[in-house]
């Protein structure tokens, strides 16, 4: 049996004002779900912040991270 089979079976065996507050429902999270902006680029995650970080920079801060790795006292 499918989701979508699921939920008409268990909505059929409701009385009809417990029908109409779950299409109330059902209709306010569609309008929800189509409302919701689709997610920011990371590409433009940082336009307009003033951050310029080039590949050396990121070099850098990587071994700087993992010099340590892996440490001897754990």
């Amino acid at each position: 049996m499918s989701l979508e089979q699921a939920i008409l079976e268990a909505v059929r065996t409701l009385p009809a004002e417990k029908q109409q507050e779950i299409l109330v429902h059902a209709t306010r999270l569609r309008d929800e779900a189509a409302r919701k902006k689709p997610f920011k680029s990371v590409k433009g995650l940082w336009d307009g912040l003033g951050i310029s970080l080039s590949s050396a920079d990121i070099e850098q801060n990587q071994r700087e991270m993992w010099k340590n790795f892996p440490r001897e006292d754990i």
